[in-house]
């Protein structure tokens, strides 16, 4: 039996069972009771109740990922363990592939108290259960974010680095440029899909509704998004790809249709993840600093744990235009402004 069963048959948020658990003098009287009454009704017992926070320590961290078979999360995982296990904690990896359910679960482990702490790398679950979690227990958001939401945060710029990315191949000449998202549900494929809106827009270019369609960050979306692309009467002269998996995916589509890249289309991807540098061609992108937004995020984590407070929760860091062969103009990297 989980905290997370006891919440479900309360109707409550798994906050609010831990504070019932931990801290009841916060909880109204009629909520109190009424999770008292399924706790008793379950004979739910917890591993470790969060009052015993302070004085009882794991030396364990839980990273939380929304799939481990992305290259992309590599990196940020080893800047996250190099950093804990040179302050003395070890890491457990939860990949919730992409599974709400799973990353309550995870996040259950937390609340009873099993880890110290948690940096999650994904954020599926409603923004009030994370802030009220968050509020007792120390936890840091990576790579994703939500808007508004008062937990320490570590990111790029998705807006202001995919419009880069798009304004760099409407200076090479394009004007029907065609964007494959990645899932509309994930707030960094709406933050990419409007940094490549605002280009198309700042340049007066027409913005086709057909030329916009939407993957799962996969390279079979990537190929089967792109084969929709081409079956259109006017196909797109360039296409900027969510990430680098499905950009590979989207060139090997013009390549089986007898088409060239970047001859005939022009395709960028996203992340700088290993196979962009050695799939041919080589692949034009935004470099996100991996291994730092791990470091940053554990650095921030070994910060709450010792009770030291953050006066900044939002950090933004640095990226890098990527310049390869796939986009048609000669390499080069450019570096894109800290904001």
């Amino acid at each position: 039996m989980k905290m997370i069963d006891v919440a479900k048959i309360a109707n409550v948020s798994v906050a609010t069972v831990s504070r019932v658990i931990s801290q009841p003098d916060r909880v109204s009287k009629e909520t109190r009771q009424k999770v008292l009454e399924v706790i008793k009704e379950l004979n739910y017992q917890p591993h470790m109740i969060a009052r015993q926070f302070r004085t009882k320590e794991t030396k364990t961290i839980l990273v939380v990922v929304p799939d481990i078979t992305k290259a992309f999360f590599s990196e940020v995982l080893r800047g996250i363990e190099h950093t804990a296990l040179k302050n003395g904690y070890q890491v457990i990896l939860g990949d919730t592939e992409n599974d709400i359910e799973r990353e309550r679960e995870y996040i259950n482990l937390l609340l009873k108290k099993q880890v110290d702490g948690m940096v999650l790398l994904t954020a599926r679950i409603d923004k009030e259960s994370l802030e009220e979690i968050s509020n007792q227990f120390p936890m840091v958001l990576a790579c994703e974010y939500m808007n508004g939401l008062n937990i320490p945060t570590v990111s790029i710029d998705n807006i202001s680095s995919a419009r880069k990315l798009t304004e760099h191949l409407i200076q090479l000449g394009h004007t029907k440029i065609a964007h494959i998202t990645g899932p509309i549900n994930v707030i960094l494929s709406r933050d990419r899909l409007r940094g490549y809106q605002q280009a198309m827009l700042k340049y007066d270019l027409i913005l086709d509704p057909a030329f916009i369609q939407e993957g799962d960050f996969s390279y079979e979306s990537g190929y089967n998004q792109m084969l929709k692309l081409l079956a259109l009467e006017t196909i797109p002269t360039a296409v900027f790809v969510f990430n680098d998996e499905m950009a590979v995916g989207a060139i090997a589509a013009v390549k089986d249709s007898g088409l060239n890249v970047p001859k005939d289309i022009a395709v960028v991807g996203f992340d700088n993840v290993k196979m962009s540098s050695v799939y041919e061609p080589r692949i034009t992108t935004i470099d996100q600093p991996k291994y730092k937004i791990g470091k940053k995020a554990m650095d921030l984590l070994l910060k709450l744990m010792s009770g030291e407070g953050l006066q900044k929760k939002k950090f933004v860091l640095k990226d890098q235009l990527i310049i390869r062969e796939s986009c048609g103009a000669k390499a080069s990297v450019q570096e894109l402004e800290k904001v």
